[in-house]
């Protein structure tokens, strides 16, 4: 049962992925609508990303839009080697880093950025916590805002976006053996900024 259900997801993400780079393909050729398929189907996750790197809502909406602009710039050059979905998280981490340098005051993550975040990516459910739970993703946020980037970026890729140790490499570059080594301090890094929460 459990082979048969994966072998099921793996044949849904591999259409998926042909999709992509069918829309891809169209929105090449001049496709507006193509290419706001593509923007409908990925901008939830990339908001997420985004939000959980930038922390709060309203620049994480900038990057989003900053990383579709630099999609549709870079239509021609992406030569689909890696998913599409790789892709875009790549150039939004670029995007992202590309505004923490230029952001000159770091900003705390409020209520209303966490409220708003929620009910856009988490939806209405979520949005509805406990004041406790609400507590807890809040000092989870304002602790990851105090790690450098680079240890934001691999604690948010591997834990909040699921990404392989692989499929990170991809997206930021770098060797595996660099993005075990990164995430093994970032975690480290996080565990004691966070040691109130955990046993």
């Amino acid at each position: 049962m459990n082979r048969e259900r994966s072998r099921s997801l793996l044949r849904k993400t591999a259409h998926l992925h042909a999709n992509d780079l069918e829309l891809v393909r169209r929105a090449r050729r001049g496709s507006d609508a193509a290419f706001h398929e593509l923007v409908d189907r990925h901008a939830g996750r990339l908001f997420g990303l985004a939000f959980s790197l930038i922390g709060n809502a309203a620049d994480a909406e900038d990057v989003v839009q900053e990383t579709f602009l630099g999609a549709l710039r870079g239509l021609r050059a992406f030569k689909g080697r890696s998913s599409v979905k790789t892709w875009l998280i790549r150039i939004l981490v670029k995007q992202a880093a590309r505004h923490h340098r230029s952001r000159s005051t770091r900003e705390t993550v409020s209520l209303d950025d966490i409220s708003e975040a929620s009910a856009s990516v988490l939806g209405k459910q979520q949005a509805a916590a406990s004041t406790r739970r609400l507590d807890i993703r809040m000092d989870v946020l304002a602790a990851l805002e105090t790690l450098s980037p680079e240890h934001r970026q691999v604690i948010v890729l591997r834990e909040l976006q699921g990404m392989s140790y692989q499929e990170m490499a991809e997206v930021l570059r770098i060797p595996r053996g660099t993005v075990e080594s990164r995430l093994f301090r970032a975690r480290r890094e996080l565990k004691e900024r966070l040691k109130g929460y955990l046993p």
